[in-house]
């Protein structure tokens, strides 16, 4: 076994489970991220993976995975980003288990995240939420169990992680309901409950049963769903909801437009934006300023706040024959 095998294993086990005490989606996604660049450097090289050595790692391998991200997996450059984030994390954790690398590492280390043009955040209107929340076919078990998920989603926010990963436990319901998660960082939050998803919930709970320690949104056989699960129910149900509602876009749409469509109603119902950052679980306000910017309800109260400019509409017209000869040249 190479030293690079040996430092990735206790990378997870000391550095980042121990140390860090990272959250499982943190390591995952970790996990993930170097097995795709050792996936690379074995197609590349030939070499098995318990044999790849720092060596076969120098920064023109790394640079090269991250463009085998962007134009052979069809990623993100936030998602280059995201990958690049974890490498990084294991040659700083090298650095100190292997000095004599040390100018690789560093050059490694060196290599620039990627900039990249944010767009504006999407988010649903009022009649495509109502559209895609009742689209289900409460009819089957799989409809009611849907219908639930995606009406918690709208109303509270939840990432598809924290939805995922919610017990039956964590609902509250009655005097104080609310439902409590483990967000990014580790952080624990409470969102409360409007009646009318309490009285959703209320009847899938019922229906649900089952110890407080399973899991909210269960498939047929009681396993936790999975992210993509999530994904394909969301664009399945966009999809039906297209019919009554044309402006619904399901190839565009992703569990994460829920989240955005919740801070929306709630910036747009004139909630203080300190209190949408607490809702939602961001570590920094200004995070939820992105939501300002596509607001436009917010720009046009302002617009019409203005002093119109008196200006009369026409088109430039010289007095003098030559500036007129000038002109038409």
């Amino acid at each position: 076994m190479s030293l690079i095998a040996s430092t990735l294993q206790s990378f997870f086990t000391d550095r980042l489970v121990n140390q860090r005490h990272a959250s499982s989606r943190t390591i995952a996604s970790y996990r993930d991220s170097l097995r795709m660049l050792i996936v690379f450097v074995h197609d590349r090289t030939g070499k098995p993976p318990n044999t790849i050595d720092w060596q076969d790692l120098p920064p023109q391998t790394i640079s090269a995975f991250l463009d085998h991200l962007e134009t052979g997996r069809g990623n993100a450059t936030r998602t280059r980003n995201l990958r690049l984030t974890a490498i990084r994390s294991l040659f700083a954790y090298a650095s100190l288990r292997h000095p004599e690398h040390a100018s690789l590492i560093q050059q490694v280390l060196a290599i620039p995240t990627k900039r990249y043009d944010k767009p504006i955040i999407s988010f649903l209107t009022t009649p495509e939420i109502d559209a895609l929340v009742a689209a289900p076919d409460q009819n089957r078990w799989e409809g009611r169990r849907d219908h639930a998920l995606l009406l918690l989603a709208v109303q509270t926010g939840l990432r598809v992680s924290e939805l995922t990963g919610l017990d039956r436990a964590h609902v509250t319901l009655g005097t104080g309901a609310c439902v409590r998660c483990l967000g990014k960082g580790r952080k624990h939050r409470a969102v409360p409950l409007t009646t009318a998803t309490q009285a959703v919930l209320n009847g899938w709970m019922t229906e649900r049963a089952g110890n407080r320690e399973e899991p909210l949104f269960p498939t047929r056989t009681g396993r936790r769903l999975s992210t993509d699960a999530v994904q394909r129910l969301v664009r399945k149900h966009a999809t039906t909801a297209a019919q009554h509602c044309p402006s619904l876009r399901p190839e565009q749409l992703h569990p994460h437009v829920l989240r955005h469509s919740c801070a929306m109603a709630l910036l747009q119902a004139g909630v203080d934006t300190a209190v949408i950052a607490l809702w939602l679980g961001h570590a920094d306000i200004r995070s939820t300023n992105a939501y300002l910017h596509a607001d436009m309800t917010i720009k046009q109260r302002a617009l019409d706040l203005m002093t119109q400019p008196s200006s009369p509409p026409g088109r430039y017209k010289p007095s003098d024959p030559l500036l007129a000869f000038l002109e038409a040249l």
